[in-house]
Formats: C-alpha cells, sequence, structure tokens
C-alpha cells in the first residue's frame, strides 16, 4: 500500500464547475499499480500533520507528487512536511516528485532555488506551460537515484520552475541537468534508507524503473 499526496484544486467535471476535489494525475496510480501496489490517495489533512503516523503506520511506502509551487497552499504544505519528517525517521521508503522533491529538500532543512530561468537564462525545464520538457540528467554512479533508474544517463519528463538551492540535512544530490550545476535529484546521504527526490517526473514512462524501486523498497 502506497501512500500518494494529493493536491485540492478547482476542478469541473459533469455539471460541476470549479468543484474543488482532491486530485491525483492518474498517471501516478497507473505506475504504482503496473508495479504491484495498491495506491491510496493522501488529501491535505490537519490533524495528521499533527500526528503523522496515523496515516504512516496504514501505509508502507509514500510518494510526495507534483502540483503547486511550494508556499502556493500552506496546507498541503504543512501536511506534506510533516509526513515527510516522520517517514525518514521511520525510514519508510519515499519518493519525492518535481515538488515532492522540493518538499523533501524543505522538510530536511534545505532551501528552494524560486525561478530557475533566471539564473539558466533559459526555461527549457517548462518551456511550455501544460506541456512536458524533455531533456537528460546525468545520475551519480553508484547513488540510490542510478541504481534505482538502471542508468546514469536518462532522458527524463519535467514541467518546474523552482528547484533546490542549499540541499537539506542527511540528503546529498545524486543528479543533475546538463549544465552540471542544476540538481536533478536528491536522496539519503546514509546509503542505506531509500529516500529519494527527483525533479523529473518517472510516473510518465512506460519504461521508468524508479516507481517499481519504491515499490520493491516498500515491499522487502
Amino acid at each position: 500500500m502506497i501512500g500518494v499526496c494529493a493536491a485540492v484544486e478547482p476542478a469541473s467535471f459533469s455539471v460541476w464547475v470549479d468543484e474543488p476535489v482532491v486530485l491525483l494525475p492518474l498517471s501516478y496510480a497507473r505506475a504504482l499499480q503496473r508495479a504491484g501496489a495498491i495506491v491510496a490517495m493522501l488529501p491535505p489533512d490537519s490533524l495528521a500533520s499533527e500526528a503523522p503516523d496515523e496515516i504512516l503506520e496504514r501505509v508502507d511506502g509514500l510518494v510526495l507528487g507534483g502540483g503547486a509551487d511550494v508556499g502556493a497552499n500552506p496546507e498541503r504544505d504543512a501536511f506534506e512536511i510533516a509526513l515527510t519528517r516522520r517517514a525518514l525517521e521511520r525510514d519508510l521508503p519515499l519518493l519525492g516528485v518535481c515538488r515532492g522533491m522540493q518538499i523533501l529538500n524543505v522538510a530536511s532543512g534545505g532551501t528552494l532555488e524560486q525561478h530557475l530561468p533566471t539564473r539558466l537564462g533559459h526555461e527549457d525545464h517548462r518551456p511550455v506551460p501544460g506541456a512536458w520538457a524533455e531533456h537528460e540528467v546525468h545520475l551519480a554512479g553508484g547513488s540510490l537515484a542510478a541504481r534505482a533508474a538502471g542508468a546514469e544517463l536518462l532522458a527524463v519528463k519535467s514541467h518546474h520552475h523552482q528547484g533546490v538551492a542549499d540541499v537539506g540535512e542527511g540528503l546529498q544530490p545524486s543528479a543533475w541537468a546538463d549544465d552540471g550545476e542544476t540538481i536533478e535529484a536528491i536522496e539519503s546521504d546514509d546509503g542505506r534508507s531509500f529516500a529519494l527526490g527527483v525533479l523529473w517526473h518517472p510516473e510518465e514512462g512506460r519504461d521508468d524503473r524508479i516507481v517499481p524501486a519504491l515499490v520493491d523498497a516498500a515491499g522487502a
């Protein structure tokens, strides 16, 4: 059973317009199901923010999904940061995707670069809002990221403008963009725990091995 943190956003469906819904792209569920997991959606929960074990005792792994910028939804941020900190303490297998990688970093005391294009001088990681950017990332040999992905060079899909600045305590960078500076993955620095954040969206790739690696870790 993998808990996946979900967004609350307005959506239009059937006869309803701008109705608040708990939202999770189907690609997350499909990727986890293909890997043999059952999916539990976790909407922001202020009570669970105070007692995250109430949720974490019921799941075998945790996915911090993508979505709006960190800072845009304080309730969601507080919920996911609380879950992340306790999951790390419990050594619960954890995967952060895009925004989720940023939450992992912030929960560990790290900081974020608020708008990467300001430094990079381009918007290659999100050239068109609402469409995937495709580029390559370089993964450190022997890292959890490389072992999970099964490669040290990976073609990925991304859609973001924030990124990691200072890396949080207990974490280390393990993948970079072509510029060699933009951090594309962070992971636990103890060499044992499955705590991994990636700035791209592995759930969008049919041949992805990162989501199955999380499920394997949870099953173990």
